[in-house]
């Protein structure tokens, strides 16, 4: 009986235990169970265990299985999405490095045969050198025969001005002409017509959007780009002939004339038009021939070449204010790609006639690295910036949507440049110059805000709009530093009434100059990012100026001012690139029709910056900046912009009803001056050649100087990190491992090295301050890739905004500890970046960091361990 009882009570714990070990190693669940999951881990990908029990109760169908499980299957889940994402990447990666590398094969290829070429060449002049008499004699007659030979082929000038090209050439030569194009086009593109170089600072990699090379010694300016675009060729192709809609430069284009070719091709007679960048230089317009057809090997080629005779194409009466420019063979072969995507190659090759500009402009039509910088990489960031747009990898803030906000993007380029132009065709025309005035007077009383989506937000009141812009030139100042300071130290240079004027008067049924009441301005500028390009090389931001009304009565009434502001060209390696800052007064509400008036800034480089000058900078200084005789350069970055040469283009727009124009004049005209006044003075604070350039800068009104905050902060870390090691030699090893030893040896650095390093180090590093609602008061460049924000802008985030709900239970139970021991470990979480994404990180630490008496605590640190957007 004992033995029975025995061997039953050992077959239940048996059975128990199965039970219990199949309950816990695998459970199947249903379509509908699944269904309810999926749906719950859409809205919350790692639920609470209150979250997951609340889940039990409210779903019937997972009453059966054990909270426990449910955990699993999340955890299960997002190791699934986690592996599905990252199994993606390297795919994509991958192709991008196959494609990569058969660029690169072929970029070898045509280097090798040129250096064959050249080889040849040089043994050939080695064989003329013995026998001059005869070769002497062979070359004139090669000569002779050879001008003969062009002179017949190439094609006559045109005699009727007025008359379209196609009847002085014939249908058969244009096609000539066209087959001619196709042929130099792809010498220049896949073979040696052409002596390439490497673009300075575009280094080819798994990481570039492509192989940029530019000619070395050629006749006109020629650039060219590789690269790999995740769309179709047709696609591609549609893109690039719509050129007005990518190339800021381009004002117009139009096709004449088109007809099919014998091969399944189409020739087209296009006429277009780009603006000048500076009102110091006209305008240039083109009148080419446009070829499109597919080549055996599949294919897509898209070539364009100048036609001969200057009074081609329109009237000459439309284009009088332009200079007529060449296009030398040029254009884009796009090949299909294996598993999808296309390999573009894409060439550029003008004659700006740089004859027509002073003297002091012509490198800007001489240089190919600003035909590279307007054209080629435009180009292809542009189809890129579509393709991943497409795909759906581009976010952007306040729900907008991509094309939304490139197309405002676009408005502001254009609206600015139309102010610089200042086109007879477009209405305007210059009031009351003599020309010795600084500024100039633009007006155009034809100006419309007219919007044809919604006709109802028609200004119809408004007189007209008045444009005052002047050009200068500056010495020793790198343009992207100039505009960063400007963007950021708003108040330095801006008249708070006067952005109030006009933001006012665009509002329908208003208008501030007459009665306008005095506003104060607080200095509280908040940027708030919507959106940026896939380089973050041209930014897209809403900004807020804070005022408040001198009138008692007005004192509650809101007087904050909203614009919609485009920044490009701030990263200072960027050779040939534009440095701008535009900006137009929007409603709060931002409307996607809203009316713009763009004003702003631009400043181009003159002078080419050879490699050795292309040094980063330890810090965002327009961030760290103070206008005045003191200011801090990196060392070893004053060389970056000595002796160097650039034109800023001011351009500020404002409208006016018609008995106000001469009073608006007078304050247009003044204010301008002003501001020119105030970018001189900060140029002049700015460049290595300051009065004072040893003093340190600020990071901002009440922070210490950056470099005394990156000591505090290495100390603070090194004196906890040495107390752990005699407490915790393994944990001592971890903070090791994760924040670097550089940032342990920072004691031993001198001069600026510290600051770079904590700058450039790897994991995102943020200083929050100790007050009531505790913000951020500094963050490296990790750090603010992480929350997507800038370093003003991080002044307006608080600590509470950063984490989630998991994250803020667990800072909050270990705050305590962190005030109390002076260090903290926080597990794996998500935090939330400025613009709504997810930012997964594997630990964080956090500690205090000391003052200089090591008693007072200026703020807190946070290092983000390997931190990543989910």
């Amino acid at each position: 009986m004992a033995m029975a009882l025995a061997q039953h009570r050992e077959s239940s714990s048996d059975s128990s235990i199965n039970k219990h070990l199949d309950g816990g190693k695998y459970v199947r669940y249903t379509a509908e169970q699944v269904e309810a999951l999926e749906r719950v881990y859409a809205e919350c990908p790692k639920p609470s265990s209150l979250r997951r029990q609340q889940l039990i109760r409210e779903c019937p169908i997972l009453s059966n299985i054990e909270p426990k499980q449910i955990k699993v299957w999340f955890q299960n889940r997002r190791c699934r999405e986690k592996q599905k994402k990252e199994s993606s990447r390297l795919q994509t990666v991958n192709r991008k490095l196959t494609a990569m590398n058969k660029l690169l094969m072929e970029e070898n290829d045509r280097l090798q045969k040129q250096v064959s070429q050249l080889v040849c060449e040089n043994g050939y002049m080695k064989q003329q050198l013995h026998t001059v008499n005869v070769s002497s004699f062979s070359l004139n007659l090669f000569v002779c025969f050879s001008s003969i030979h062009i002179k017949e082929l190439s094609p006559s000038v045109c005699m009727y001005s007025n008359e379209c090209c196609e009847f002085c050439y014939g249908v058969g030569r244009l096609l000539s002409i066209a087959e001619e194009t196709l042929a130099e086009f792809l010498s220049k593109a896949t073979g040696t017509a052409v002596d390439w170089v490497q673009m300075p600072g575009m280094k080819p990699g798994p990481d570039s959007v492509g192989i940029f090379t530019i000619s070395q010694s050629c006749s006109g300016v020629a650039a060219r780009a590789c690269g790999l675009v995740s769309l179709e060729p047709m696609k591609i192709a549609e893109i690039l002939k719509d050129r007005p809609s990518w190339s800021r430069d381009c004002r117009n284009l139009e096709v004449f004339t088109m007809f099919p070719a014998g091969n399944g091709g189409t020739i087209e007679l296009v006429y277009a038009q780009t603006f000048a960048p500076t009102t110091l230089a006209p305008a240039r317009d083109f009148w080419t021939l446009r070829y499109t057809t597919t080549l055996e090997n599949g294919s897509l080629v898209v070539c364009e070449r100048s036609l001969s005779g200057s009074g081609a194409g329109p009237s000459a009466a439309a284009a009088a204010q332009f200079v007529r420019a060449e296009v030398l063979p040029s254009g884009y072969l796009i090949r299909p790609c294996e598993g999808g995507g296309s390999i573009i190659h894409i060439v550029d090759h003008l004659n700006l006639e740089a004859w027509s500009v002073p003297e002091v402009l012509r490198p800007l039509y001489e240089s190919s690295k600003v035909i590279a910088q307007k054209m080629t990489i435009a180009a292809l960031r542009y189809i890129r910036q579509i393709a991943q747009e497409t795909s759906g990898e581009v976010v952007y803030s306040l729900g907008r949507q991509p094309a939304v906000l490139r197309t405002f993007s676009q408005r502001l380029s254009r609206g600015f440049n139309d102010a610089i132009n200042g086109f007879n065709d477009d209405g305007w025309s210059i009031m009351n110059c003599d020309g010795t005035e600084d500024v100039i007077i633009a007006i155009n009383s034809s100006k419309s805000f007219s919007s044809t989506s919604n006709p109802a937000n028609a200004l119809s009141f408004l007189g007209g709009v008045l444009c005052a812009k002047a050009s200068m030139l500056l010495q020793n100042i790198a343009p992207a530093v100039l505009v960063r300071f400007l963007r950021e130290h708003r108040s330095e240079w801006a008249d708070f009434n006067v952005d109030a004027y006009c933001a006012a008067s665009l509002k329908a049924g208003t208008n501030a100059y007459p009665g306008m009441r005095p506003t104060r301005f607080t200095g509280s500028q908040i940027i708030m990012p919507l959106g940026h390009t896939i380089e973050h090389e041209e930014l897209l931001e809403v900004i807020r100026l804070e005022g408040h009304s001198f009138v008692q009565e007005d004192a509650f009434v809101s007087r904050d001012i909203h614009l919609l502001q485009i920044c490009s060209g701030i990263d200072e390696n960027a050779v040939g690139a534009c440095s701008e800052l535009v900006f137009a007064p929007i409603d709060e509400m931002f409307p996607d029709d809203a009316p713009l008036l763009p004003s702003g800034f631009r400043v181009i480089p003159l002078d080419s910056k050879s490699d050795s000058l292309t040094t980063n900078r330890t810090l965002d200084l327009t961030s760290s900046l103070e206008v005045g005789p003191a200011t801090n350069h990196a060392a070893g970055d004053t060389s970056s912009c000595r002796n160097t040469r650039s034109v800023l283009t001011i351009a500020f727009q404002f409208p006016f009803e018609s008995n106000l124009r001469d009073n608006v004049a007078t304050m247009a005209r003044q204010y301008v001056r002003s501001v020119i006044s105030s970018v001189q003075r900060v140029a002049i604070a700015i460049s290595p050649s300051g009065l004072n350039p040893a003093v340190g800068s600020k990071l901002s009104p009440g922070s210490p100087e950056a470099l005394t905050l990156a000591h505090w902060i290495c100390r603070s870390y090194r004196r906890v990190a040495s107390f752990l090691l005699l407490m915790w030699r393994f944990l001592f090893f971890l903070l090791s491992y994760h924040l670097g030893a550089e940032l342990l040896r920072s004691e031993s650095l001198g001069g600026d090295s510290i600051l770079k390093n904590l700058w450039q180090h790897p994991d995102a590093i943020l200083c929050c301050s100790l007050k009531s609602q505790p913000v951020f008061i500094f963050a490296n460049q990790a750090g603010l890739d992480m929350l997507e924000t800038t370093l003003v802008a991080l002044q307006d985030i608080t600590l509470d905004k950063l984490f989630d709900e998991s994250g803020r239970k667990a800072l909050c139970s270990d705050f305590g500890k962190l005030m109390q021991q002076g260090y903290a470990c926080l597990p794996a979480g998500i935090c939330m970046s400025t613009m709504g994404r997810h930012v997964s990180y594997e630990q964080a630490f956090s500690w205090k960091v000391l003052e200089v008496d090591e008693s007072t605590v200026h703020c807190l640190a946070f290092s983000f361990v390997n931190w990543s957007f989910v």
